[in-house]
């Protein structure tokens, strides 16, 4: 059974990075395209002052982040991840 929990574990971690690396490739791919539609830069300049963040979106993200390295401890603690794989996967959490 610990076998079957870890090729589980291992397919929703290999899942999770797949769709993070998608979706950062849809936005930059869609930034492009803007650009070139509108010959405008699809980011702001960095002379503007950045939009503060709302409040709840913040807390809903730390929310889930929480939850993410709650799922990660009790997976380390069953032995289906190593160590390297939690640390790898603890730091990609944390820089999102």
């Amino acid at each position: 059974m610990p076998g079957l929990l870890r090729g589980v574990a291992r397919t929703a971690v290999i899942s999770g990075t797949a769709t993070a690396v998608s979706n950062r490739v849809s936005r930059r791919q869609a930034g492009r395209w803007a650009q070139q539609d509108y010959g405008q830069p699809a980011v702001a300049p960095a002379s503007s002052a950045p939009a503060p963040a709302p409040e709840p979106a913040a807390a809903a993200s730390m929310d889930t982040k929480i939850s993410q390295l709650k799922e990660l401890a009790q997976l380390k603690e069953q032995g289906v991840l190593s160590e390297a794989e939690f640390a790898a996967q603890k730091s990609r959490i944390l820089a999102l």
